[in-house]
């Protein structure tokens, strides 16, 4: 591997200048490492380690380019200063400055503290050089995860699940001895705040490189405690899902572009994502919300999981008349995607769905996307009615009218609904 200066840790592409560190400075961990891989960055992530007044340099970048001023620890010394398409982390390094004769001495300590040898190596941008004393680089090479001790893992057992995200997004293996250690610390990851197990397991749920590694998580005790009801069987569906996903992509293109989607600009979960996360919870959509919940996903993520368990069993039987598929395609909303792929992966036939699939992806469709008639307030106006929610159900029994053709204009939608009026037993 080519250790020479890596452009993307170059300071011409910092958001900052290198006059604002002070010598010497290094940067650290996954911004390194992905420097040397040669992976690039859509938004720079950099962490600085410095040998004092690490809070007080950050706040100075900060207020000269009018950036964003986070202080994180005050008793370590970790403060972050967020650009538009950067961020920067700045921290003190830990080693006891009266007990070691230089920097460089303190820094070593500060890498030796670190979690897997690959996120070990440091780059000193004032010199150009590669710091490495954990061997990173051949680690790299060899594309391997190795732990620098178990003692690191234990202090941060959210260590333990990282291992699996790393090796899931940078395609490495985890070194046998550093997976025996996660299986023998396995149970100290209830001592990690689930919503910090979330967002590892989140990068691992947005495609099929994940799967292999939350299957490796499940296998090796690390999501039991979070995921009580996912058993061997739910855990393998994994693999089925991804399967079903390309192979509904290979015929809709656009399906699949769906699935691959954030459900909100928020929220990072994929609609595969989801789809995924629903055979890890119970098949019940009211415990699935209370394992979810407490594992703090949010109200959307919730509630798309929710939702899919509740009309899967729809999408596994698709014969359903034009009333039923409105009132399933009121319902299922964007999360539609995450079902069909879903439904697949049970068995379902793609012959049986394609037909609910095409009424989907075509914004003119009236069953999946309909275009009412009218509104509720012509309808008061019309029949001279209060508002109520007998306004709603008038407005519902229009559209199904209108998606079975017996009816196509606002005029014959008010006769329709004075007709159901005077016969309240159909409403």
């Amino acid at each position: 591997m080519d250790c020479s200066v890596p452009s993307l840790l170059s300071p011409e592409n910092w958001p900052f200048s290198l006059e604002f560190l002070p010598q010497p400075a290094y940067i650290v961990g996954g911004a390194v490492r992905d420097a040397l891989l040669g992976r690039t960055r859509e938004y720079l992530d950099l962490d600085f380690v410095l040998p004092s007044k690490a809070v007080k340099v950050a706040r100075k970048i900060a207020t000269h380019y009018k950036a964003g001023f986070v202080l994180l620890d005050s008793e370590r010394q970790i403060a972050r200063v967020v650009f538009p398409h950067a961020t920067a982390d700045f921290a003190q390094m830990e080693g006891d400055k009266l007990n070691f004769k230089s920097p460089a001495s303190r820094l070593e300590t500060d890498l030796h503290r670190r979690d897997f040898t690959v996120n070990a190596i440091a780059y000193n941008p004032h010199t150009q050089e590669i710091i490495d004393p954990l061997q990173g680089s051949i680690d790299l090479q060899q594309r391997v995860l190795r732990m620098i001790s178990p003692a690191n893992l234990q202090d941060d057992p959210l260590r333990l699940m990282r291992a699996y995200r790393q090796a899931a997004q940078l395609g490495f293996t985890i070194e046998p001895n550093t997976q025996a250690a996660i299986r023998s610390l396995a149970s100290h990851i209830t001592e990690v705040a689930p919503e910090r197990v979330r967002v590892e397991l989140g990068y691992m749920l947005a495609n099929s490189q994940g799967t292999p590694w939350i299957t490796r998580a499940w296998e090796d005790g690390l999501l039991n405690p979070f995921f009580k009801y996912a058993t061997q069987e739910s855990v393998a569906l994994l693999a089925v899902v991804d399967k079903a996903a390309s192979q509904l992509t290979e015929i809709w293109q656009q399906l699949g572009g769906e699935l691959t989607q954030s459900i909100r600009d928020t929220i990072k979960t994929t609609w595969l994502g989801i789809a995924k996360l629903a055979c890890l919870v119970k098949a019940e959509p009211e415990i699935a919300e209370i394992e979810l919940t407490e594992l703090t996903y949010s109200r959307a993520e919730i509630k798309a999981v929710v939702t899919a368990l509740r009309l899967l069993p729809q999408l596994k039987a698709p014969l359903m008349s034009l009333r039923e598929q409105y009132f399933f395609f009121q319902e299922a909303g964007f999360v539609f995607s995450a079902i069909a792929v879903l439904a697949v992966a049970h068995g379902t036939l793609v012959e049986a769905i394609a037909p609910l699939i095409a009424r989907y992806l075509n914004p003119d469709d009236l069953v999946a996307h309909p275009t009412p008639l009218l509104s509720g307030k012509a309808i008061m106006l019309a029949l001279n009615i209060p508002a109520s929610p007998l306004i709603g159900k008038l407005l519902t029994e229009i559209a199904v009218a209108q998606i079975e053709g017996k009816l196509s204009t606002a005029e014959e939608a008010i006769e329709f609904a004075s007709g159901l009026l005077s016969s309240e037993n159909d409403l």
